[in-house]
């Protein structure tokens, strides 16, 4: 199955051809057109998800006029969430270079149900416009949308969605995600904290931010992205598709130093004295992007910003979602669980 679907145009009288291809999934053709396969069942990272998880879950739409929805995750254990048990809310943005991937996806699905199931938390896994038929920041506007429909439901009370009005504690929202989607809660945590995006409701608050590997660039190469480019195996290659994916992410004519990609390139915003959430980060480090995460962290903490790293040793990019219940990810969930409700 596949779509097609304008995207930013692009002259010229040639005949049409296929300016990028990435991994089969989307293809951008010279006239602006974008082909996308919505099938993905040929990716061998796909796994199965057990179906005797004590979670239940449901899709939610949370922006009628974009169709946009979100995948919703309760755990369902006895006094779990019931009362004054109630549980953190994980605002999860799923990675994908902001090109590929759903919420749908079995991976990504696995690794929701597992954080409701074993933090034990209210999970949102969001989809987002994906590029090129939709660049940055087309993808942070329906991030903020997203906890623009969580103050709604804080608003609406008794008439919340009945999951959230008995499960959630608003009080303690974390802002989650992995690659690009780590990138996404990135910027969520500055616009909140620059007073950009305000949530506008007391009992609506951020508790932190949790940023997996996240999908940073820059023009200036760091030495692991080097070798990427040098030595390039997997399905996911971090040397090829990372730069592809930037090129049909990033508004047209911009480079890896655009304040999408790089938190510290010379057009992003001055991080000094914006207030930060407390911030989690993961690194793994067979990650190509290793170099770039260290980076963020050192230059954080430089700023007097909040910030917890754990580092995984033998993972490489992705690890969670690759291998959403192998050993690194059992180990991933308690990291999360301390972070969580240590207040």
């Amino acid at each position: 199955m596949s779509s097609s679907s304008p995207a930013s145009a692009v002259s010229g009288s040639a005949p049409r051809h296929v300016v990028e291809d990435c991994m089969g999934i989307v293809q951008l053709l010279s006239d602006g057109t974008v082909t996308r396969c919505l099938d993905y069942s040929h990716l061998s990272i796909l796994r199965h998800v057990p179906s005797d998880l004590p979670v239940e879950w449901k899709d939610v739409v949370y922006d009628a006029n974009r169709g946009l929805r979100l995948r919703m995750y309760r755990p369902t254990a006895q006094g779990v969430g019931d009362g004054a048990n109630k549980l953190p809310v994980l605002a999860y943005f799923h990675g994908g270079g902001f090109c590929i991937a759903s919420y749908e996806w079995p991976n990504f699905h696995a690794g929701a149900l597992r954080l409701a199931g074993e933090l034990p938390g209210i999970v949102l896994s969001a989809d987002y416009r994906l590029a090129p038929e939709h660049r940055l920041p087309a993808a942070y506007e329906d991030a903020e949308a997203v906890l623009s429909w969580l103050r709604e439901q804080v608003a609406a009370g008794a008439a919340a969605d009945p999951w959230l009005a008995e499960s959630a504690d608003f009080g303690r929202v974390f802002v989650c995600g992995d690659s690009a989607g780590g990138n996404i809660a990135h910027h969520l945590a500055v616009r909140l904290g620059s007073g950009a995006l305000l949530l506008g409701e007391p009992r609506l608050r951020v508790a932190g931010c949790v940023i997996l590997w996240p999908y940073f660039g820059g023009e200036e190469r760091t030495a692991s992205e080097s070798e990427a480019l040098a030595v390039g195996s997997s399905e996911f290659d971090p040397g090829k598709n990372f730069d592809q994916m930037w090129r049909l992410a990033l508004p047209l004519g911009a480079t890896r130093d655009h304040p999408a990609a790089n938190p510290f390139g010379p057009e992003s915003v001055p991080l000094d004295g914006v207030p930060f959430p407390p911030v989690l980060v993961a690194k793994a480090n067979q990650d190509r992007m290793r170099d770039r995460v260290a980076e963020y962290v050192t230059r954080l903490r430089a700023m007097g910003k909040p910030v917890e790293l754990a580092e995984f040793e033998e993972q490489g990019h992705g690890f969670f979602v690759f291998e959403p219940f192998g050993k690194a990810s059992d180990e991933l969930i308690q990291v999360l669980r301390r972070f969580v409700y240590a207040g």
